[in-house]
């Protein structure tokens, strides 16, 4: 699903994550390696046009991930331990975006660069989790949503 399917489908799932981006700016996105072995990388997602956008320079290796195996994760960073930093983690696949979509994403920075430096894609989203934390009372709630499962949450003492 879309980004604007998954506000559709959970929309407090889909604000608290966009509040989360627009705070963090940066996320680590999952990617497979050929071997099957797993990568972690930061990355820039935007979020334009009911889509969430992950532009990759061309050459990078997670692009070359993406191109051979879409299946991914993205989760947004958290500044340290114990900070109940929010967390949205997004499962899904990656799928290289059109022109039109590439070029409508304002203030990308994959729009300043000629058009063979980078490469865009738009996540499909196929399970969507929301973790936050209270501290106070040591509580942590999972609202999460899947085209499955629909929605659910969780919440339990932590550790």
């Amino acid at each position: 699903m879309s980004w604007a399917e998954v506000e559709a489908a959970a929309p407090e799932i889909a604000r608290l994550g966009r509040e989360r981006l627009d705070e963090t700016r940066v996320a680590l996105l999952g990617t497979l390696r050929k071997d099957g072995s797993p990568r972690i990388s930061p990355i820039e997602p935007f979020l334009s046009d009911g889509h969430l956008l992950l532009g990759a320079m061309s050459r990078s290796a997670k692009t070359r991930d993406l191109k051979r195996d879409p299946r991914c994760v993205l989760h947004t960073t958290v500044t340290g331990p114990d900070t109940g930093d929010p967390e949205l983690k997004l499962y899904g696949r990656a799928i290289e975006v059109d022109d039109a979509v590439r070029d409508a994403c304002e203030g990308a920075w994959w729009r300043h660069h000629p058009r063979e430096a980078a490469v865009v894609f738009s996540l499909t989203i196929e399970r969507a989790v929301f973790v936050s934390w209270d501290l106070d009372r040591g509580k942590i709630t999972m609202k999460r949503w899947s085209a499955q499962d629909g929605l659910g949450e969780t919440t339990r003492g932590y550790p």
